[in-house]
């Protein structure tokens, strides 16, 4: 099967504030590559710590984008990827 298929399989096992982050993550990373907790929070109506939260489940799964935690300062930075 194609890949868009694995890929929508696999957004099946995220919850609903995972699978927004992800949406939000894949539209914004072409022009992007670090973003921060609180103004992914603030986007997308959740908390920063809500946010840093959820991207562990992104950061382990296979979901066509690559998140690492890049900096601490005054919210919690993440590099990503497509």
């Amino acid at each position: 099967m194609s890949t868009s298929t694995s890929a929508t399989a696999a957004t099946s096992t995220l919850t609903p504030k995972q699978e927004r982050i992800l949406a939000y993550l894949r539209e914004h990373a072409g022009t992007r590559t670090y973003f921060k907790s609180r103004l992914i929070g603030d986007a997308l109506d959740l908390s920063a710590k809500e946010v840093g939260t959820n991207m562990t489940a992104l950061q382990e799964g296979e979901y066509g984008i690559t998140v690492e935690k890049w900096g601490y300062s005054s919210a919690t930075t993440w590099k990503v990827s497509v």
